[in-house]
């Protein structure tokens, strides 16, 4: 009897053991998963660092869209006056080089041309495309550490038995 429940004690010793052997492997899967979540969740195309890039993307362009409605109403009010005020049409076709029939036109040379204002349009503005880490790389990432923990415990058993 003493010796069957030796054997069982040592039975399952041996099942702890190889179970714990086993499952600390486990710990280099697990340890890729976590770098590949957290790398996706920072770095990743829809990361915290993408999605923060666009944002300020949208702001750019709202200022943008701001700065182009002032822009419209500036060239709107100059327009209204062009169309119904007689003395504003009269001093921009002035400003052209236009003037009334009998009007002689004396040309100062050395004096450049007349003050020409042309219509500003507002600015050009050019969309980035975010930074981030591409997927494969952040899978090779993970892979590797992964890897190295898996070696790392490896190495560790390998020492381990032969202490023992």
């Amino acid at each position: 009897m003493l010796m069957l429940m030796s054997m069982i004690m040592i039975h399952r010793k041996t099942a702890v053991n190889i179970n714990m052997r086993f499952s600390k492997y486990l710990i280099g899967v697990w340890a890729a998963i976590a770098v590949y979540t957290l790398f996706s969740f920072f770095t990743g195309p829809k990361g915290m660092s993408a999605y923060n890039q666009l944002l300020f993307e949208r702001e750019q362009q709202w200022a943008n869209i701001k700065e182009l409605g002032i822009i419209n109403e500036e060239l709107e009010k100059e327009r209204n006056n062009l169309l119904y005020d007689h003395d504003t049409l009269l001093v921009y076709a002035r400003q052209l080089g236009y003037g009334y029939e009998d009007e002689r036109f004396i040309r100062i040379v050395g004096l450049g041309n007349t003050k020409h204002t042309p219509a500003v349009s507002g600015n050009m503005y050019i969309v980035k495309n975010p930074d981030y880490l591409s997927d494969k790389i952040i899978k090779i990432v993970s892979l590797c550490v992964g890897l190295l923990i898996f070696a790392f415990l490896f190495m560790l058993e390998v020492i381990d038995s032969k202490v023992y």
